[in-house]
């Protein structure tokens, strides 16, 4: 596989270098701007650094947009690395303690393939989560988001007011949300003759 251009062709611009959302996996997020880019964006871990390579001609809105794009597509390839469930059950550990003060103890968190209807459930009498394999594959704020979800019913039953304010602790609520329900109405939407290989 040829070396991308970008390498050969001397040093890039840097354009920014900043902190990610929490959930990302990496701790700073390095813009590097080249010439010799003309309409491919494309992104990359280097160690604890995300690394997003731009056109340089773009504008910092059109840069800031392609940054989010390419975190998501990263989380996705990373979560697609099926995790098991004990890293499931690490993770949700992981959670409670950053956004729960640890107060959320599962005794168990698990991958099944029986929920089609729902993302996650919890029996909060046995500590037990189970996650729908619908989400394996989905960026990695979303699952953290059904994650802390199913955490915050094992402190609070219910969607009452109490647990919606437990659960605003998780900063990607919202786009987690919205991305989920993206995901729904994106499998309502009518089936297109053709569209899947028919």
């Amino acid at each position: 596989m040829p070396a991308d251009p970008l390498h050969r062709a001397g040093k890039p611009q840097r354009s920014m270098t900043s902190q990610p959302p929490s959930s990302s996996g990496a701790s700073a997020i390095e813009v590097r701007r080249s010439t010799r880019r003309r309409r491919t964006v494309s992104a990359y871990r280097e160690g604890d650094r995300t690394v997003v390579l731009i056109p340089a001609r773009m504008s910092e809105a059109e840069e800031q947009r392609w940054v989010s794009v390419m975190l998501d597509k990263l989380a996705a390839q990373e979560s697609k690395r099926m995790l098991g469930d004990a890293e499931l059950t690490e993770r949700a550990g992981r959670l409670s303690a950053q956004y729960f003060g640890g107060r959320a103890r599962p005794a168990s968190v698990r991958w099944v393939t029986n929920q089609n209807t729902r993302w996650g459930s919890c029996t909060p009498a046995e500590g037990s989560i189970r996650l729908s394999h619908r989400l394996q594959g989905m960026p990695e704020y979303v699952v953290d988001y059904v994650l802390c979800h199913e955490l915050a019913h094992l402190l609070v039953p219910g969607h009452g007011p109490d647990f919606w304010r437990l659960l605003e602790s998780y900063p990607r609520t919202e786009r987690a949300r919205g991305y989920l329900e993206g995901v729904v109405a994106a499998d309502r939407l009518p089936h297109v003759p053709g569209a899947r290989g028919e």
